[in-house]
């Protein structure tokens, strides 16, 4: 893809199409499909779609800012990149390219368990990163995962809480998807728990990976174990119960991430935009809040704000965009939701994330006002 190809998308969504065209059929079904019948992949977009904003006017736009305080470090926009695995899957670069984007875009970036860099190499772009954990069957694995990252300055922990299995993602299934040559797990090299390299009729070689070292006896007493062995913050992500996040922040969590693991998880799980407003209310104030699942645009981002997210993470757009064109494409993409984000908040008359809390909304049709 060109630099003049790039410059001309005016939206993510354009990468979406560059990306369909670019990507293997197996792979591109990979980054975009979900769980089951795709209801909740489909849901999370619709909620976005049907939360209305009520600007404020009269109020000075004139000096805007976008930045904002994820969870103990600033930010040049109320946005990480959120863990993906494999991205090199996506591009030769993979996540070197993606974190050098964030680092460029001043977001931080969230290295994954299954990344095909090692979260060395990634921290080394200079990146502000947080390690994404899978809860691992082999304890010794898990911690020497958490002491490299902190070795190699990591800024936070986020342990997802939603993948006791992987979900039944049917394209990945029918197409008995693996891995491109040469892309792999680098976490789990020298010969432990690597992705299968051989596909079998029905079965995703990402899903038996993940069975084959996803400790699935995961609870909240293990947290004490994690605390005991990690001096980073902890986020949970994967939260959609209000019930749920009460109990994080009782834990101490210092962040949670309402998520449904974008629709590749439960499907007929609830939109986390949804859930989004009751988590705010019950954890109030004890634990940051960010909102992951089907964003795409700078207004799904202040919709977000105005339900009371302190931020979002943002996953296959940024994985689109490193399809579309490497590192550029990712700061392409990274640019367009920094600019509709501008422009949003100065037309809803906020002069930065912050002031978007202030914000009333309304789901249509007929919707009562919030």
């Amino acid at each position: 893809m060109t630099p003049g190809a790039l410059d001309g998308m005016v939206t993510p969504a354009d990468a979406e199409a560059i990306a369909a065209e670019v990507l293997p059929a197996g792979v591109e079904r990979f980054v975009t499909g979900g769980a089951g019948g795709e209801l909740t992949l489909a849901a999370n977009r619709a909620a976005f779609d049907r939360l209305h904003l009520l600007p404020r006017v009269l109020a000075d736009v004139s000096a805007t800012s976008t930045t904002a305080t994820l969870l103990a470090d600033p930010a040049a926009l109320p946005l990480a990149v959120a863990p993906m695995a494999y991205q090199r899957a996506v591009h030769p670069d993979g996540e070197l390219a993606a974190a050098r984007a964030a680092f460029t875009a001043g977001v931080p970036f969230t290295a994954c368990t299954f990344s095909s860099m090692p979260v060395e190499d990634i921290a080394a772009t200079g990146a502000t990163v947080w390690f994404q954990l899978y809860w691992l069957r082999d304890r010794g694995v898990t911690k020497e995962l958490l002491a490299r990252a902190e070795a190699a300055g990591a800024r936070a922990l986020m342990l997802t809480v939603d993948t006791p299995y992987m979900g039944r993602r049917q394209a990945d299934m029918r197409g008995a998807f693996t891995l491109p040559e040469g892309v792999s797990a680098v976490h789990f090299e020298r010969g432990r728990d690597g992705v299968p390299s051989g596909a079998r009729d029905g079965v995703s070689a990402i899903a038996a990976q993940t069975a084959g070292v996803v400790d699935p006896s995961l609870s909240w007493s293990d947290l004490d174990w994690l605390r005991d062995h990690t001096r980073l913050p902890l986020v949970l992500k994967g939260i959609l119960d209000p019930a749920d996040a009460d109990r994080a922040a009782a834990h101490g969590a210092d962040g949670i991430v309402v998520s449904n693991h974008g629709g590749r998880q439960l499907d007929g799980a609830l939109p986390a935009l949804d859930a989004l407003p009751a988590v705010v209310d019950t954890v109030a104030g004890r634990s940051r809040i960010l909102l992951d699942s089907g964003v795409r645009s700078g207004t799904d981002i202040l919709k977000a704000l105005a339900l009371g997210a302190s931020g979002v993470l943002v996953g296959r757009p940024v994985l689109w965009g490193l399809a579309a064109g490497g590192e550029a494409g990712v700061s392409r993409v990274l640019t367009l939701l920094r600019e509709e984000l501008e422009n949003a908040l100065a037309l809803a008359g906020c002069p930065d994330p912050a002031s978007a809390a202030r914000l009333r909304t309304a789901r249509a049709p007929g919707g009562d006002l919030r």
